[in-house]
């Protein structure tokens, strides 16, 4: 399925009479989903603050139940994939896993070992291991997607470190970032980028990686 979908809700928002203003903030109570939906219209671009990206050594739980260290045992030195979901979400968050999905099945040779995909959960709170590893085997997920939560301090402060948090989980951003662990280079997909958009820049990592190493050798 292509995903050729949008990035950011629009800013002209900030340009709306204060009656229009009004009549989406009615809406959006009506409907919590509402700004979720309007994302999905738009095609995903790289946002601001796609350098300096800190991958926090924060202690996490994967879905098999396992105690990990985000940045030491996850990440280490690899390529990454990270999206941020939830298990009852269903707008953004399936959107977002089937993306990854397809990836995962365009690095599968790759994946665990130079490539790794993360998923982290924005609501803690109820995404214990057991839901996390039960929505991973309906997407398929292979050894090398990570499916993390954690208590909800730990997590928030993940999310905050990743410019990521918001206070109501339900109105988090989509957001895909794809990076470099060992150069320290990221990229920021803000909205939903296509699988091709997200293997095509875990190439260009890779190519980026082979020419430091043959300056190197």
């Amino acid at each position: 399925m292509p995903w050729r979908l949008i990035g950011a809700v629009s800013a002209a928002l900030l340009w709306l009479p204060c009656g229009a203003l009004a009549q989406q903030e009615d809406h959006a109570r009506l409907d919590p989903h509402a700004a979720h939906r309007q994302m999905m219209q738009s095609q995903a671009e790289p946002g601001a603050g796609s350098a300096g990206i800190r991958i926090p050594d924060t202690r996490l739980v994967t879905q098999a139940g396992d105690e990990v260290r985000l940045a030491s045992d996850v990440v280490g030195d690899r390529i990454v994939v990270m999206d941020f979901v939830y298990t009852t979400c269903t707008t953004v968050c399936p959107v977002l896993s089937a993306i990854l999905s397809q990836v995962q099945g365009q690095v599968a040779d790759r994946l665990g070992e130079d490539v790794v995909l993360v998923s982290i959960t924005v609501d803690p709170q109820r995404d214990t291991p057991a839901r996390l590893l039960d929505y991973s085997q309906k997407m398929r997920a292979a050894d090398g997607w990570y499916w993390l939560t954690g208590a909800k301090t730990d997590v928030d402060d993940v999310l905050r470190a990743l410019g990521v948090y918001t206070p109501n989980f339900e109105d988090h951003p989509a957001v895909v970032l794809v990076g470099d662990a060992a150069s320290g280079e990221w990229t920021r997909l803000v909205g939903f980028p296509g699988a091709g958009q997200i293997v095509e820049r875990i190439n260009e990592f890779s190519a980026a990686r082979r020419t430091q190493a043959a300056v190197t050798e």
